[in-house]
């Protein structure tokens, strides 16, 4: 019998099946931004800089999590 205070299969997606949702410009735009929040945040010497990781960290893998909920996608439509 299986315990139940155990939690079920807690693996990770392949990264290669996770759809991309962050297109070229929204991927240049968050560098941009990333860069410019840590940059102000070593200038003003405050740890609010680190925010800027989190768009530098989904143009980087291209996906952004707060675009599920709403279908949003950056990408360009593909024409066969």
């Amino acid at each position: 019998m299986a315990n139940p205070l155990l939690a079920p299969d807690l693996t990770l997606p392949d990264p290669a099946s996770i759809m991309k949702n962050v297109g070229g410009a929204d991927r240049v735009l968050r560098i941009v931004v990333g860069l410019a929040v840590l940059g102000a945040g070593l200038y003003l010497e405050s740890w609010w800089g680190l925010v800027g990781l989190v768009p530098l960290g989904t143009a980087a893998i291209g996906w952004c999590p707060a675009y599920l909920p709403f279908g949003i996608s950056t990408c360009r439509v593909r024409k066969p």
